[in-house]
């Protein structure tokens, strides 16, 4: 038993509850778009559950900010000096000023709970577009939703290439929405909203380069991906882009430039 298989029960669970919700309401069974909106369904749903877990990261990147010019500080006076005293003054100095600015010492570790549900939603849809039944989700529903068609596309396909230029025009148009919904999330609101003061030249490089880096990621990754993963990353990135935009407006990372641009407004 794999450990993301209570995971990928779980969320199977809200997929074919929410096929069984949408078909009673007058959906139709094997049609594409009602299974799109159970994948909408799985994503707001579980991206809801997630938010306490954004809260706590809004949180902490903020206490990490407040806290980062004094550790900057700190690391300075005691610059060179090696000998065992003053490394566990440093270290107890340190220690004062993360629980004085409110860091965890857990740090990111409650954001990285979130990877296992990102992982099982991940294998779940690549099981089911396969033809594989997994928990809730029995031999009819995957085979309902195999041959679900958008545009005369399964969502079960794979890859650019398929029967023809519809099929490379929906896989293509679906990577490109997801790929620039990325990108747009990346550049224009967690860079802006990114402190990179005192940040290595290498890590401010990456930072740099991440935007096109991710929507790179995307389109080659829809080569090889079920269409279905396609339809989830762009309703995950979207969702994405509006907590985004919600963080960098109302709640901006000190020091950050939209920290800058807000202090700015008032």
């Amino acid at each position: 038993m794999s450990p993301l298989d209570p995971i990928k029960h779980a969320v199977a669970a809200v997929l074919a509850a929410a096929h069984n919700t949408l078909t009673t309401l007058g959906a139709a069974p094997g049609s594409a778009v009602t299974w799109l909106l159970c994948i909408a369904a799985v994503v707001v749903l579980v991206r809801a559950a997630l938010l306490p877990f954004v809260v706590h990261g809004v949180r902490q990147a903020h206490a990490s900010a407040r806290a980062r010019p004094h550790l900057r500080e700190l690391g300075e006076r005691y610059k060179g000096r090696t000998d065992a005293d003053s490394v566990k003054k440093m270290l107890e100095e340190r220690r004062q000023l993360s629980q004085e600015h409110g860091v965890s010492r857990l740090g990111c570790l409650p954001l990285l709970l979130q990877l296992p549900v990102w992982i099982g939603l991940y294998h779940l849809l690549s099981e089911v577009a396969s033809g594989t039944p997994v928990g809730a989700m029995s031999p009819e529903l995957v085979a309902s939703f195999g041959n679900a068609t958008l545009a005369g596309v399964s969502l079960a396909t794979h890859g650019y290439l398929g029967s023809g230029g519809a099929h490379l025009a929906v896989v293509a148009g679906l990577a490109a929405v997801a790929a620039t919904l990325s990108f747009v999330t990346q550049h224009w609101f967690v860079a802006p909203n990114t402190v990179t003061d005192g940040l290595p030249e290498a890590m401010a490089t990456a930072q740099r380069l991440m935007p096109g880096l991710s929507a790179a990621g995307i389109l080659v990754s829809a080569g090889v991906v079920p269409v279905a993963l396609l339809a989830y990353w762009i309703f995950s990135s979207a969702w994405t882009l509006a907590q985004s935009a919600v963080v960098m407006r109302w709640f901006p990372t000190p020091g950050s430039p939209a920290a800058r641009r807000a202090a700015l407004r008032a």
